[in-house]
């Protein structure tokens, strides 16, 4: 057994246990060894087989991204930047999604292009929201990521034959059978060799899986002690499509069944009672969510592009929501993310104090630490596991570094991660990602991304080419 220690680091954003908060610690010692944090305060007077300089450095816990594909979603940049069906609420779900989707030689590139950019913006622990995939848990080890594997499965399939009406084809069957596959895989996640997999089981949607499937995949969690996340109240289609069913909102049905919990994580949780643009007979959504410790996926990125808003982040938290954070779309760039979600919290507001820093690390570290059942991940502790980021606090961009994390979210981004561990591991250094060849990857993507292009109009209902339903910024000359 080895022991690295970093001394003397400018600063450490560290957990505070008793107060229950990140704590800025300057003069800062940490010591790590065998993938476990061993010391996390000043003054270490014990044996180092290794010793980083941390001058001019902030050590920063490993964030934890919730929410995330990164099977598909890195194929649709140049794609889905500006389309939304107008006659769906602006969603690109129901119309566009199905027929820019990546094939099977493209996806191990999307994987590696995004599981490189969630490293480079210090990410190191993500949950994998993908339909299985041949070699997907490799994949995944080969990232050197810690990494909640998520399969999804549904029980239909949602379509629309002309951009203003979703319909839904069912097979109870089929999801029964996906569900039962996906288990199975969280079981060999959870004994794969690298030991850094870790399983969730999700329902894809709300609107297409049966009540049956519903309470079965939460059952099952449950049994297995693992977390339990949907996609819900994410579009107004999918609102009004579960009060016509059911006579309840996404977040009142799920709550008539029992299925919100501590353990439990709504992806996304945009369309309650009293939003604008669903306003219902009730108002009482919000305490729902907060009153059985359900967790919220929030991810702004991927919503903004549509003119969609969850309002606000700060309330939900008032009210004692749970709040995690994930980057679900391109870029994955946790750091770009959290930028975001301030600012659109701040405009949704109409108030500077709705979020503060505070809060939105806390989501990115401890709330999706709290969601997926871990209390070893998210925070600079002795005892939690080594996955942490090292900061140029010199880096010109955080200069002045009056308020490192400030500097660090609203102003230097990635450019000033310097190097980036999980379980003690160095997995980036300089910008560099040094488990994958993201290089490769993304250029093998770029070359897939034309094939697809050509694929569209099979796929499309209306036999529309990519150009006619999302035209290039400039005309090709």
């Amino acid at each position: 057994m080895t022991t690295t220690l970093i001394r003397n680091a400018d600063l450490a954003i560290a957990w505070d246990a008793a107060a229950k908060e990140h704590v800025y610690l300057s003069d800062a010692d940490v010591a790590f060894r065998d993938g476990v944090l061993t010391f996390v305060g000043r003054g270490y007077d014990g044996a180092a087989d290794a010793v980083i300089d941390g001058k001019g450095l902030m050590i920063m816990p490993g964030l934890v991204n919730i929410h995330s594909h990164p099977s598909s979603e890195p194929m649709n940049k140049g794609f889905t930047d500006e389309v939304g069906t107008p006659g769906l609420y602006n969603s690109s779900l129901y119309e566009y999604l199905p027929i820019f989707r990546a094939d099977a030689d493209a996806v191990p590139s999307c994987v590696r292009v995004a599981m490189s950019e969630l490293l480079l913006s210090g990410v190191t622990t993500v949950a994998d929201l993908s339909m299985a995939h041949p070699g997907w848990l490799d994949l995944l080890a080969e990232a050197g990521m810690r990494v909640c594997i998520a399969p999804m499965f549904r029980s239909a399939r949602w379509f629309t034959k002309n951009g203003h009406v979703v319909e839904y084809e069912w097979d109870e069957k089929a999801g029964e059978k996906a569900m039962a596959e996906a288990l199975t895989l969280i079981e060999r996640a959870e004994q794969h060799e690298c030991g850094r997999l870790f399983g969730m089981v999700v329902p894809a949607q709300i609107d297409t899986c049966s009540e049956t499937l519903l309470r079965e995949s939460r059952q099952e969690a449950k049994a297995r002690g693992v977390s339990w996340q949907i996609h819900a109240a994410q579009s107004v289609v999918e609102f009004h499509e579960i009060t016509r069913r059911h006579g309840y909102t996404p977040i009142g049905w799920l709550d008539s069944m029992g299925l919100l919990s501590e353990r439990a994580i709504i992806g996304h949780g945009i369309f309650l009672d009293d939003h604008p643009s669903t306003p219902w007979h009730t108002r009482t959504d919000l305490n729902r969510l907060a009153e059985t410790g359900t967790t919220v996926a929030h991810c702004p990125t991927v919503f903004a592009r549509r003119g969609i808003a969850l309002k606000d982040i700060g309330r939900y938290r008032r009210a004692g929501v749970n709040l995690g954070l994930g980057t679900d779309t391109y870029p994955h760039n946790m750091l770009d993310e959290m930028r975001l979600a301030a600012y659109i919290a701040r405009t949704q507001a109409t108030d500077p104090r709705t979020l503060t820093s505070a809060d939105l690390f806390h989501a990115a570290t401890i709330g999706g630490a709290v969601a997926l059942g871990r209390d070893d991940i998210g925070r600079l502790a002795a005892g939690c596991r080594a996955d942490f980021s090292l900061v140029d606090v010199t880096h010109p961009r955080m200069r002045p570094a009056r308020d490192p994390l400030r500097s660090l979210i609203y102003a230097a981004g990635d450019d000033a991660l310097k190097a980036v561990y999980v379980d003690g591991r160095k997995v980036v250094e300089n910008g560099e990602v040094l488990t994958m060849d993201y290089r490769a990857a993304a250029a093998h993507l770029h070359e897939a991304q034309k094939r697809i292009e050509g694929q569209v109009p099979q796929r499309d209902w209306a036999h529309r080419s990519a150009e006619q339903i999302a035209p290039t910024t400039f005309r090709w000359a």
